[in-house]
């Protein structure tokens, strides 16, 4: 593995890849949204979940996401402030922004785990982006019964309004149209998850867009990915860059920017704050 901490000359090298590639190709994950803003402890759990915190001793909000409240007023309380501010707010410190500014004279290509939609809200092309793991502004039905997804913006708005006592009123929780039942989250967390039509179409014009640069000059450009989930991103990124010598792999990653030894000639590693370095790219 290689692993720099001294990454001025990396980002001169990055900057010039981003210039003369023929695509680049996107992979977001959660340390993405960390630079922009997006922490689920801290200030902002305190300013919006006070009362749950006190309640139930919640160090962050992932926590409140996988309680098993009594009742589902609770719950859909909890959860729809949980989805107003990482999905409806603006959050967003100029992260998203500064990296569309990069991209968006670019034949770019976005493939993400994140789920609160900024890359559409920084401006970048519906068209060019594949959320894989779901979205915050969707329901599903449990079952679920049928594969389509629906917006909740108006119905969560109506649950923050009108919530009292850490409940929303009963009638506000939501159930499926076809079947009853009640909806939940199109969030990937077990094999219920909805890969809708969108879904579907979002997979393929992906796929498309590696296959037409297939060979070609190509950068990989990895940004705040884990290994939560690295089967997803990260290892398909290291393949498709050992298979192209043409193609350059690009970790930007706080503290974990890390390549395979087979491809380290191809690799630029920067374990600086991701903002920080857009900043200097830009």
């Amino acid at each position: 593995m290689k692993f720099t901490k001294d990454y001025s000359a990396e980002i001169d090298r990055l900057k010039k890849e981003i210039q003369t590639a023929d695509a680049i190709v996107i992979g977001a994950g959660a340390g993405l949204s960390t630079a922009a803003g997006f922490t689920y402890s801290g200030e902002r759990l305190q300013k919006y979940f006070a009362d749950f915190v006190e309640k139930y001793g919640f160090q962050d909000m992932y926590s409140g996401g996988f309680y098993p409240f009594e009742t589902s007023e609770e719950m859909w309380a909890y959860w729809s402030r949980y989805i107003y501010i990482n999905r409806y707010n603006d959050v967003d410190n100029g992260t998203y922004k500064t990296l569309f500014e990069l991209m968006k004279d670019k034949d770019y290509f976005v493939i993400t785990t994140n789920v609160d939609h900024q890359f559409q809200k920084a401006g970048f092309d519906k068209e060019r982006l594949f959320y894989t793991q779901g979205d915050y502004g969707l329901f599903q039905c449990s079952e679920p019964c049928h594969d389509r997804t629906y917006d909740n913006e108006a119905i969560v708005k109506d649950m923050i309004e009108f919530q009292e006592d850490m409940k929303i009123p009963t009638g506000l929780i939501p159930k499926c149209p076809k079947c009853g039942k009640p909806m939940t989250m199109n969030l990937r967390s077990d094999d219920k998850f909805v890969e809708d039509e969108g879904w579907h179409r979002a997979a393929k014009r992906y796929d498309d867009f590696l296959q037409k640069h297939e060979g070609k000059h190509i950068l990989f450009l990895e940004l705040g990915v884990g290994y939560n989930t690295p089967v997803i991103i990260k290892y398909p990124f290291w393949k498709m860059t050992a298979k192209n010598p043409n193609a350059v792999y690009s970790c930007l990653n706080f503290g974990e920017a890390y390549a395979p030894d087979e491809i380290a000639k191809q690799s630029i590693l920067i374990g600086g704050d991701i903002r920080e370095v857009l900043k200097k790219l830009a």
